[in-house]
C-alpha cells in the first residue's frame, strides 16, 4: 500500500535506542549523533520506492557524514513474512549499495513504532539536540530520473546543521507501508 509520511513535528525528541546490524554489532542513537545532527532513514531491501532512491540516498548520506551529520538506516519490516528483508539480505544490500552508515535490524519493531515510522523510505532529520527538524522526501524526482534533482533532504540537513532548524516547507516522503506483525 502506498503511503505518505506525516508532517514534521518540529522539536519532537528522538527516543534513544540500541539496535544491532546484521553482524550483531550494537549501535545507539546517542553514539550515532553527529556534531551537526542525525539522519535516520527507515528503509528495507525490497521496496520499489527504496530501490529507486537508494543510490542517491547513499551519495547524500556520504556527503552529510563528511559534514559531521550522523546517519543510520533502520529496517523495521517483519522479515519473517518478507524474507527479502532478512538480516542476511540486509548485509548483501548494504554491500551492494556501498553503505557508509550502519543498517540496523529493528527485530521487535519497537523503534519503528516509537518513531511512528509509516513507510519505506521514511526520513527523520534531527538537530544535534535530538529534536526533529525534517520529515520529508529525499528529493523531487521520486522514482524518476535523477538528472535535474533538488536534493531536499540534503539541503534540509545542511540547514539544520547550520541553524539547528529545518525548513518550514517540507514535502512528505512516499513509499510502501512498513510490514508490521
Amino acid at each position: 500500500m502506498l503511503l505518505d509520511t506525516p508532517l514534521c513535528d518540529f522539536g519532537w525528541k528522538a527516543p534513544d535506542f540500541t539496535l544491532s546490524d546484521p553482524d550483531g554489532k550494537s549501535h545507539s542513537l546517542t553514539n550515532a549523533m553527529g556534531g551537526n545532527g542525525l539522519l535516520i532513514a527507515f528503509i528495507c531491501n525490497h521496496c520499489p520506492y527504496v530501490l529507486a532512491v537508494i543510490d542517491r540516498l547513499v551519495a547524500d548520506a556520504r556527503t552529510l557524514q563528511q559534514e559531521s551529520v550522523g546517519v543510520l538506516a533502520i529496517m523495521s519490516n517483519d522479515y519473517r513474512h518478507v524474507p527479502a528483508d532478512s538480516p542476511a539480505q540486509m548485509k548483501l544490500f548494504a554491500e551492494k549499495h556501498n553503505f557508509t552508515f550502519p543498517y540496523l535490524v529493528d527485530q521487535d519493531q519497537s523503534v519503528g513504532r516509537a518513531y511512528d515510522a509509516v513507510c519505506t523510505p521514511d526520513f527523520f532529520g534531527f538537530n544535534n539536540k535530538s529534536e526533529l527538524q525534517y520529515r520529508g522526501r529525499l528529493d523531487d524526482t521520486g522514482m524518476g530520473n535523477s538528472g535535474n534533482r533538488t536534493p531536499e533532504l540534503l539541503n534540509a540537513m545542511r540547514q539544520i546543521a547550520k541553524t539547528g532548524n529545518g525548513p518550514q516547507q517540507q514535502m512528505p516522503s512516499m513509499g510502501c507501508s512498513i510490514k508490521w506483525r
